[in-house]
C-alpha cells in the first residue's frame, strides 16, 4: 500500500521544561499526518456522513525529539478492512526512528453511530 509523509516541526508547545517532546503530542503528530492523508488522497471528500474513530492506539516510544526538531511522520495503511483500517505509522528523526504507532480506526456513520461500511471509492483511494 501506499505511504504519505508529513513534516512537523517541535514548537516550545509540544514540549516538557526540559525541552524534551511531552509523550502526548506524538499522538497529534500522528493525528496530523492522518488527516493530510486523508485530504491529499482525496479521501476526506468521500467521506460523506462517515467518520474514524479511534478504536486502538499502540505506540513505541524509542528516542525522545527535542525543540526545534523537524520530524516525518510516514503513515502506510497496514490492514484494510469492510468496516475499519490499522495505519502504521513511524515518526522519524532523519533517519532515526523516534517513535512507532499502530492506529485502528473505525468507520462510523455520524447520523447512526453505528459501524458503517467503507465506500470502495474510499478504499479504493487508500490502498
Amino acid at each position: 500500500m501506499r505511504s504519505f509523509e508529513y513534516t512537523q516541526r517541535v514548537y516550545f508547545s509540544d514540549t516538557d521544561a526540559q525541552g524534551i517532546v511531552y509523550h502526548g503530542r506524538y499522538l497529534d503528530f500522528a493525528e496530523h499526518a492522518r488527516t493530510e492523508l486523508a485530504r491529499t488522497f482525496g479521501a476526506s471528500g468521500l467521506m460523506g456522513t462517515l467518520a474514524f474513530v479511534v478504536k486502538r492506539i499502540e505506540i513505541d516510544y524509542q528516542k525522545s525529539a527535542v525543540l526545534d526538531d523537524v520530524l516525518t511522520v510516514v503513515t502506510q495503511v497496514e490492514e484494510l478492512g469492510r468496516f475499519s483500517l490499522v495505519f502504521l505509522q513511524t515518526i522519524r528523526r532523519g533517519d532515526e526512528v523516534v517513535c512507532t504507532l499502530r492506529v485502528k480506526v473505525a468507520c462510523v456513520d455520524l447520523a447512526t453511530k453505528h459501524l458503517a461500511r467503507l465506500d470502495d471509492r474510499l478504499i479504493e483511494a487508500l490502498s
